[in-house]
């Protein structure tokens, strides 16, 4: 899509674009377990929220790649969002007019977060390839475009949970009604030469095409599971912190904000460094070492004390997880062919997020005492996984590399052949 090719402002609209999309998506996100505990006061319920906000996620991916391959990401990105914002507004209407608590209350908000979530997913893709073929230009340089879209994603984590938290005090219609303005915002940002590409060739797609695609790139697929085990870590921490802060340390839900805030600073300087480190050092150094400071800081998470460490435990499990973020966009963006790369990033992503529905059903099933149990149950099972994973990985290091180095290494590791060889 040449909108998106690096001139001088060539990334401007796709920067707006993926702020305003990212900052509705984690709004919603980080909101919609709250607005749950605080209309019914069931920890039940709040894991039962995560994991019907989470399975529409998920069911997602399986049309959301083949749709952008097919129709062009900035034209599904733009639909997707105008839709998402009528959902929005619709929703915030209805909890004006409904009491707020109650059962008709709690449905409307587990049916906006089931939407919203599939939305959500939908334009993520169709953004993250527009992202993919704005660093193609920059050929070794890709990771510094993933870095950027990786930074404006933990600013959305930033400010998103805050948000959310004080758009609640106003009420859940203040808060729906200022998602669905930020919604419309990405939809209108995209612009619409873009959305309306003429180049665009229709390719024919599907996940089992995406699925042979990552069979075929070894590389991508070690990373894949090695983040999926991690995902599952992160997961139960993102499902249990509402339960974990208020019920435990007994702090108030503004403080829930606050935990993600202080984990979003410390990941927004985290991939920052990790552009330069990868700069230096390349992908596999700063993705093996990324890992391992999230499977310490992941059992520290679970065998915290107190408050202030358990808010430090998991910034810096946020931060590792940033710059694996990092380390994943770059090599998806490295090694996946444009042809596929809509229909291959949503297989990617089912793997990686499949295990977060299945986190928030294991936090609904277990008491409010034994989720410390099962963090470090899950803390243990990410070591285990991702130090397999990146072993695995290791053998793989000449595929990681940009393509000019590829290309480098491989002359290197061959024998020199004679002028008339044949």
């Amino acid at each position: 899509m040449p909108a998106f090719r690096l001139r001088s402002n060539g990334l401007t609209p796709l920067y707006l674009m993926r702020a305003a999309d990212a900052l509705a998506s984690t709004t919603a996100t980080y909101a919609i377990p709250l607005l749950v505990l605080i209309t019914t006061g069931s920890a039940a319920l709040t894991g039962l929220a995560f994991l019907l906000e989470w399975t529409p996620r998920l069911a997602a991916f399986t049309f959301a790649g083949s749709l952008t391959d097919r129709f062009g990401a900035a034209h599904v990105f733009r639909l997707t969002n105008f839709v998402r914002a009528t959902v929005v507004a619709l929703a915030a209407g209805l909890l004006t007019a409904l009491p707020s608590a109650g059962t008709a209350t709690t449905t409307v908000v587990l049916a906006f977060g089931a939407a919203s979530g599939l939305l959500a997913e939908t334009s993520f893709v169709a953004v993250e390839t527009l992202a993919a073929e704005a660093g193609r230009d920059l050929g070794d340089q890709v990771h510094r475009v993933q870095a950027a879209q990786t930074g404006i994603d933990q600013g959305a984590v930033l400010v998103g949970p805050l948000l959310g938290g004080v758009l609640l005090l106003a009420g859940p219609g203040v808060l729906l009604a200022v998602v669905a303005l930020l919604a419309m915002t990405a939809a209108v940002a995209t612009p619409v030469a873009a959305a309306v590409a003429a180049d665009h060739r229709r390719a024919p797609s599907s996940l089992i095409t995406g699925w042979r695609t990552l069979r075929r790139t070894p590389a991508l697929a070690w990373l894949i599971g090695g983040l999926a085990a991690s995902n599952l870590a992160s997961g139960v921490l993102q499902a249990a912190a509402p339960i974990t802060v208020i019920h435990r340390f007994h702090y108030s839900t503004a403080s829930v904000g606050a935990v993600w805030s202080a984990a979003a600073v410390a990941s927004l300087l985290t991939v920052i460094a990790a552009r330069r480190a990868i700069d230096r050092w390349s992908v596999w150094p700063v993705g093996a070492v990324a890992a391992a400071v999230s499977t310490v800081a992941c059992l520290g998470v679970a065998l915290a004390p107190g408050f202030a460490a358990y808010t430090a435990a998991v910034a810096v499990l946020m931060a590792a997880e940033g710059a694996l973020t990092v380390v994943l966009r770059t090599l998806r963006a490295r090694l996946i062919p444009a042809t596929a790369f809509g229909s291959t990033l949503a297989v990617t992503i089912i793997v990686v997020l499949l295990p977060l529905p299945i986190a928030g059903a294991l936090v609904a099933a277990v008491p409010a005492t034994g989720l410390p149990h099962l963090l470090l149950a899950c803390a243990v099972l990410q070591g285990v996984v991702l130090a397999a994973c990146f072993g695995g990985l290791r053998r793989h290091r000449v595929a990681c590399e940009p393509p000019p180095e590829r290309v480098l290494a491989a002359h290197r590791s061959k024998p020199v052949q004679p002028v008339d060889a044949p």
